[in-house]
């Protein structure tokens, strides 16, 4: 007996769920506090995800499979990070002039 193949939209909405549920649940275990916006964003594309299978509307915003956006992942990743404390500091560079190079 045969299975049918799984469906990719499922498989994508499950996978979102759970690195979801995945990043609430380091944040509660390190002791974490998240700002409000955390978990005000964490929460409302866990509802879009339920509710749509994805979280984002436009179709440029992220791949077709994919249940979040390129943006939506890279924020989740970075909350992530926050609750298991690999916070990295922020390193940007305005526009200003470079140092002039010295010859010796």
């Amino acid at each position: 007996m045969k299975r049918k193949a799984p469906d990719p939209r499922a498989q994508a909405k499950r996978a979102a769920l759970n690195a979801l549920k995945r990043v609430q649940r380091e944040a509660v275990r390190a002791g974490v506090e998240l700002s409000e916006w955390e978990g005000e964003f964490l929460g409302s594309v866990e509802d879009r995800v339920k509710t749509y299978g994805r979280a984002f509307g436009d179709p440029e915003k992220g791949a077709p499979g994919q249940a979040l956006s390129a943006l939506q992942h890279r924020k989740l990743k970075e909350i992530s990070a926050k609750a298991k404390g690999e916070k990295k500091p922020m390193t940007r560079r305005g526009f200003g002039r470079k140092p002039p190079e010295t010859d010796d």
